[in-house]
């Protein structure tokens, strides 16, 4: 049975949507001690999944387009291009500004689900994150950890294209139990990452829509070994090792096919 484009993308937030409530309704019953493991454990499988999305920097399709010795430094050049772009646009702060808004007004015109995203303050520690603060965090590392990846990528494609949408059914099957997981920790900032998700993949898909199959692998895999890149980010700040700005590095994701394009013509 033939799906309508966007079907894929539509059980994805819908299982995001599940898990981040079944998350904050069961969550609190967790001892924080559980809920750290739990994180950690989500950020050693984002460095698995990140560990995939680099293999694709041998990519056969890739070092046919540019040459053996030039995917390594695309992708330098996209992360440090990025980087530069997303610094003086300071996405990162205007993400985190734009995520503070939000959870302000969700909690002004819904006293009792703001009342259920803070659940367990009445216990809080001293240092303990605020609804605020878990409410950025949330959304911010559930959209990157969710947006970003070769399912993401190749699964909004294929759907476009037409040819399933068995990537983003398994995506949706990994991220509603991450939802689950991340809201039990962060509450309702992962649900508001389905918005994300709807917007990234939705995009992604019309792009599928639109180009067919002038999608070229290459210009795919490198967009993906820089999407690996970028979880590694996500993992080091899940694991609390370094806080890597992973929002201000997002503009990689459009410069890796811009010099993937440029090196191909010139070799």
């Amino acid at each position: 049975m033939d799906l309508f484009p966007g079907a894929g993308t539509a059980l994805n937030v819908l299982t995001i949507l599940v898990g981040s409530v079944l998350g904050m309704v069961f969550g609190h019953r967790l001892s924080e001690h559980t809920r750290s493991v739990v994180t950690d454990c989500l950020g050693l499988v984002v460095v698995l999944m990140a560990v995939v999305s680099l293999l694709e920097i041998s990519s056969p399709a890739l070092v046919e387009h540019v040459g053996a010795g030039a995917p390594v430094m695309i992708v330098l050049g996209a992360m440090l291009i990025g980087g530069i772009l997303g610094s003086l646009l300071r996405i990162e702060a205007r993400v985190e500004a734009l995520a503070g808004t939000i959870q302000a007004f969700v909690a002004r015109r819904s006293p009792s689900v703001a009342a259920l995203d803070s659940t367990e303050e009445a216990g809080d520690v001293p240092g303990h994150a605020s609804a605020r603060e878990r409410f950025i965090e949330g959304w911010l590392t559930a959209s990157l950890l969710f947006c970003v990846g070769p399912l993401t990528i190749l699964g909004s494609l294929n759907d476009g294209l037409g040819r399933g949408i068995e990537e983003l059914a398994l995506k949706s099957v990994l991220d509603g139990f991450a939802a689950l997981a991340f809201a039990s920790s962060f509450g309702l900032g992962v649900a508001f990452s389905a918005v994300s998700v709807l917007v990234v993949q939705g995009a992604l898909t019309i792009v599928g829509v639109l180009l067919g199959s002038l999608v070229p692998d290459a210009h795919i895999a490198a967009l993906t070994v820089v999407g690996g890149l970028l979880l590694i980010g996500i993992a080091l700040r899940l694991l609390r090792i370094r806080d890597i700005p992973v929002g201000d590095l997002l503009p990689a994701l459009a410069v890796a096919p811009v010099l993937t394009y440029l090196v191909g013509a010139l070799t």
